[in-house]
């Protein structure tokens, strides 16, 4: 009987034990959930981190090699001269004479490298077709004399000068800017003279080319004193320190003897007060046989030094540059293959010929 009550009040203990636990974990009525959830700070929301994008690298556009800017001459050669190369008789030879006289060699030039190369050929046995044209692109690169200096000229105290000649339409302009982009990309500091004092808007058109390229222009009213304007250019060049100043001339019909008197004056003029270190003649390219008239012309009056042979991308007559050279002796210095400022180049006789034959 004792056993049994003790084991009945230990029962009540562990009941009321029991009680007490649940009494205190009681659910939490829904308000009070809900005004203690409002209590928990919310979790703060993810910043958004803005991401530049990666730059990306510029694609540079492979710039097209002189092969392939002079593709109209060597198509007109490489054509020809795959039908008349490859037979050793007169009909071959007098044939390959008319492509070169074609390709405004002139016939003087043309009937010389033919007689060379037929030479050539008999004493090497050539029979190849390949062989024939090395032996015609060493005998047109021996027009080329290599010791002829073909770089531009600076002077050892600035400013230098250069003159620039050639007749209207030949790209003069144009390449007097190309120029001043040149060595504005060099470091040289560029004043232009706009000499140019008879075409409408020639002095305009210049000072588009200046601001273009940061160079400075001098010029005066049109129709003004053209040896004026090239002396107040250089006076100005020397008193700003200025690297190189190029002036622009006229450029009227070569026919017309006045313009070679003008020439000739502000050449004079300039030289009262020092060296011309260039004058460089302009040629388009596409006159052909014409250009070499213009050359002979402008040498007499301008003393040349030098020549620019523009728009050879677009003649298929590239032989003209051999027959100046040869004719008159005067360097090419620089030719124009495109309409870009990067398209005037210094101009290199073997790529000249391997581009032209290749």
């Amino acid at each position: 009987m004792p056993e049994t009550i003790v084991v009945i009040a230990v029962l009540a203990v562990v009941l009321l034990a029991l009680g007490v636990g649940l009494a205190r974990r009681r659910p939490v009525p829904p308000r009070e959930a809900e005004s203690r959830a409002e209590e928990r700070p919310a979790p703060e929301a993810a910043t958004a981190v803005e991401t530049a994008p990666a730059p990306v690298a510029p694609i540079e556009e492979e710039r097209p090699s002189l092969r392939e800017r002079l593709r109209k001459s060597r198509k007109f050669l490489s054509d020809r001269l795959a039908d008349v190369l490859g037979a050793d008789d007169d009909e071959t030879w007098e044939d390959l004479e008319a492509v070169l006289i074609q390709a405004d060699l002139g016939p003087e030039v043309a009937a010389q490298i033919v007689q060379d190369v037929r030479s050539g050929a008999r004493e090497r046995r050539v029979r190849d077709v390949e062989e024939l044209r090395v032996l015609l692109a060493d005998e047109l690169l021996s027009l080329f004399p290599a010791e002829r200096e073909r770089t531009l000229s600076f002077a050892a105290e600035p400013p230098s000068v250069w003159l620039v000649v050639g007749v209207n339409g030949t790209g003069k302009t144009t390449t007097i800017g190309k120029l001043a982009a040149d060595l504005a990309g060099r470091g040289r500091s560029v004043s232009l003279a706009a000499a140019d004092t008879f075409r409408a808007a020639a002095d305009e058109q210049l000072s588009i080319w200046a601001e273009r390229t940061g160079a400075t222009v001098v010029k005066h009213q049109p129709g003004a004193d053209p040896g004026a304007v090239a002396f107040d250019a250089r006076a100005s060049a020397r008193a700003r320190g200025i690297d190189v100043l190029i002036v622009d001339t006229a450029g009227r019909l070569h026919t017309k003897t006045p313009l070679m008197d003008e020439l000739a004056k502000v050449r004079r003029v300039l030289e009262k007060e020092g060296d011309v270190h260039e004058t460089l003649l302009v040629i388009d390219a596409t006159a052909g046989q014409n250009g070499l008239v213009q050359a002979r012309e402008f040498a007499d009056a301008a003393g040349v030094t030098g020549i620019v042979l523009t728009k050879l991308d677009g003649t298929a007559k590239g032989g003209i540059a051999l027959t100046i050279e040869r004719t008159l002796g005067i360097p090419i210095k620089l030719i124009g293959v495109g309409e870009g400022l990067e398209d005037l180049e210094p101009f290199d006789p073997k790529t000249f010929v391997e581009a032209l034959l290749s």
